[in-house]
């Protein structure tokens, strides 16, 4: 038994039954960055390490019973939100987050499935930009998922973080795993940090291959890290270490996306 207590993060997300993606990958990258998470599913999927082939809701009387459940037991540090599934599961997950003023809000905007499937309508898109985005703490889309929640008529990245920080987002984090900036090198994944007062850079060395849960593990990896006290800069650098060394780690249990090795062998 030991007194030393983790930084709690409450995980609402999808469940993968890969383990690539989803609660378990939000589970494991937390655990492995130094904290604990406690978890709500917000739908269960159908789904290979190919694609995802079916969303299954889950009911928001449920998620908002098993959030103030946890809630009224655990001292939560950080939100970390991922697979909101249709509206009435986003009616649940807003009246969580309002809960809690105050608890840095991580937000993972999973749009489309890494083999194609889209898993968000526009309708949906539209009441997140409105209700769920003015809450959030640290957006981190990829350049894609950017572009969808921006919409027309911007034209480049920061046109797109401009567009949405003015409707109250706090931070942004765009990564660009799946497509590179304009002028970066094929061989490099470039992440740029937007906030009201600076942006930062980083760059990786891209890795060989096709993965699946690279961007469920960056955003809990930012949220165990922002839990912990760690400032923004800080817990961004360290999530993108941590996640580039489990894709580096990640292995292939099946025949299709390679999955990240978060815990240590």
């Amino acid at each position: 038994m030991t007194d030393a207590k983790l930084p709690v993060v409450l995980v609402m997300a999808g469940h993968d039954p890969t383990g690539g993606a989803g609660l378990a990958a939000d589970v494991e990258a937390i655990a492995a960055c130094g904290g604990w998470a406690v978890t709500v599913p917000t739908a269960l999927t159908v789904q290979t390490t190919h694609d995802v082939l079916q969303v299954m809701p889950c009911g928001a009387d449920g998620i908002r019973d098993m959030a103030w459940t946890l809630l009224d037991e655990f001292e939560v540090a950080a939100i970390k939100v991922g697979l909101i599934a249709d509206v009435v599961t986003l009616d649940a997950i807003e009246d969580v987050v309002r809960a809690c003023p105050g608890v840095p809000l991580v937000v993972d905007p999973v749009f489309k499935a890494g083999g194609g499937a889209t898993l968000a309508t526009s309708a949906l898109i539209d009441e997140f930009r409105h209700r769920l985005l003015p809450l959030v703490d640290v957006l981190t889309p990829n350049r894609q998922e950017l572009a969808r929640l921006a919409g027309e008529p911007q034209q480049d990245d920061v046109e797109r973080v401009v567009a949405l920080m003015s409707l109250g987002c706090q931070s942004i984090l765009v990564t660009g795993t799946d497509d590179p900036p304009p002028g970066a090198s094929a061989d490099d994944v470039v992440h740029t940090l937007h906030t009201p007062e600076t942006s930062r850079q980083w760059r990786w060395p891209r890795l060989a291959g096709n993965y699946h849960g690279s961007g469920c593990t960056l955003a809990a990896a930012l949220g165990a890290r922002l839990a912990a006290g760690e400032r923004l800069v800080s817990a961004c650098e360290q999530a993108q270490r941590f996640t580039w060394e489990s894709l580096r780690r990640g292995w292939q249990p099946g025949n299709g996306q390679t999955l990240p090795g978060r815990l240590p062998r």
